[in-house]
């Protein structure tokens, strides 16, 4: 028996780009702060990661991902529940998916990634790391932030 961690794997990527890879027990969406523990230190403490910090938290399959996968990027043909939303960043990532979530007005919104087979299996975008949104379904697209 393995003493794998317990929690949600998580990618946690900050707007000055840090990366940290772990996992989380106690991510909400309406929290300010959750706690991480590092995966190359399981026995560690958490430590707290503030939202506003962070561009996203993506929850993932595994850490490393498949690096010969190629993204399915056909968000015109793509199948799934929710909106078809097109996200930049603000530091020019794109990412593209669905949401049943989304306002400019709280603090981020969840995006399930278009391609089934994607590494993430959701995205916790923070609504101040997007320097635009735009929906796949709409001829003019709506913008984020101020």
């Amino acid at each position: 028996m393995t003493n794998a961690p317990v929690g949600s794997a998580v990618v946690v990527r900050f707007v000055d780009g840090r990366i940290l890879k772990g996992t989380t027990h106690d991510f909400a969406p309406l929290k300010p702060v959750f706690h991480l523990v590092d995966r190359d230190h399981p026995t560690a403490r958490a430590m707290n990661v503030p939202i506003c910090e962070l561009k996203g938290v993506f929850f993932v399959r595994t850490y490393e991902g498949d690096p010969r996968h190629i993204e399915d990027r056909d968000l015109l043909h793509a199948k799934g529940q929710g909106r078809k939303i097109l996200v930049t960043f603000a530091d020019g990532e794109v990412l593209r998916g669905f949401t049943t979530g989304y306002s400019k007005d709280k603090q981020g919104f969840f995006v399930i990634p278009i391609d089934p087979r994607s590494n993430n299996s959701r995205v916790y975008v923070v609504t101040a790391a997007v320097k635009k949104i735009e929906w796949a379904d709409a001829a003019v697209p709506a913008r984020a932030g101020p």
